[in-house]
């Protein structure tokens, strides 16, 4: 019942060290070290090898290593494997963190403050107050929504977008494409935390920017290729957004000659938002691999229907 680990070496000897600690009678093996293939039952793994069920014949889950699966080719993994998002508590410290951050930066002017700084300027601009800066939050899993509420700590009227109907204390929530118009129309800084799916990809456009107010601001901490980046280029140059913050591009890294590098209304990070970490990774996987053996529904597991 081995598990192999296919992802960043460096954070797989952690890994190791945590399933010897934790679940020493479970067999762990890096990748490209798979011992006997035929033992390995779980994968844990950024992207699974091109034809998983015929280089690991006995494979019965794959454990993705981050928070999203759209890194995998599902069409090349047999339905009787099942795929399992990563859910740690890693992951959303980091995700609140960086989304929280990026609100205030945008909120209290630091673009601005940035750009005087380069002209060597001095100059107050009025601070409005949080009650006025209207959040709104497309996504509401379990990032979206822990993201949402420490927004709402500081003020912001918040409201959520997702595809399916949501309730959640202090947010106005929106549901389906009939109500995305108007979640956008209420949103001053849009933060994207959507899945990479058929219906999201390309999402983020012309159209979708034109119904925010004018000069809202954009986070993306989903992922690039949800984002035309031309419209969003277009948008920022006349006005209809004022800032943008992406740790998510198409492609990843972009070329050095983008014009995101040097735009002076975007910030970019290089997909840093949140990460997991392995001690509570270890934890999470254990608990799955012992809720799979008792015939229990692991935490995360894909529906391929939706593609999360």
């Amino acid at each position: 019942m081995t598990l192999l680990y296919k992802a960043d070496p460096e954070r797989g000897k952690l890994w190791a060290q945590h399933f010897a600690q934790k679940a020493p009678e479970i067999p762990f093996r890096l990748w490209p070290d798979v011992g006997d293939p035929a033992a390995v039952r779980y994968l844990a793994a950024w992207q699974p090898p091109d034809d998983p069920a015929r280089t690991l014949p006995n494979l019965e889950v794959i454990f993705s290593v981050g928070a999203g699966i759209d890194q995998f080719d599902l069409s090349r993994v047999p339905p009787h494997i099942a795929v399992v998002r990563m859910i740690e508590p890693g992951i959303v410290e980091g995700m609140v963190e960086y989304v929280t951050q990026a609100v205030l930066t945008i909120h209290r002017d630091l673009f601005d403050y940035a750009l005087q700084q380069r002209q060597r300027v001095w100059r107050e601009m009025p601070v409005r107050a949080a009650s006025t800066r209207r959040v709104g939050v497309l996504g509401l899993g379990m990032l979206g929504t822990a993201v949402l509420e420490r927004l709402r700590v500081f003020g912001f009227p918040c409201a959520g977008w997702s595809r399916s109907e949501h309730r959640l204390e202090g947010v106005e929530c929106f549901a389906g494409v009939e109500a995305l118009d108007a979640f956008l129309a209420r949103t001053d800084v849009l933060v994207c935390l959507l899945p990479l799916t058929d219906a999201t990809r390309g999402l983020l456009d012309k159209r979708l920017f034109g119904k925010l107010p004018k000069g809202a601001s954009f986070v993306n901490v989903g992922r690039g290729p949800q984002v035309n980046q031309q419209d969003l280029l277009d948008a920022l140059d006349s006005g209809q957004l004022q800032n943008a913050i992406l740790d998510v591009t198409d492609p990843e890294p972009l070329p050095e000659s983008h014009p995101f590098w040097t735009h002076p209304r975007v910030r970019i990070t290089p997909h840093i938002a949140s990460a997991t970490r392995p001690e509570s990774a270890v934890d999470v996987v254990l608990e799955n691999i012992r809720r799979r053996r008792d015939g229990l529904p692991m935490v995360g597991e894909v529906d391929r229907s939706r593609g999360y």
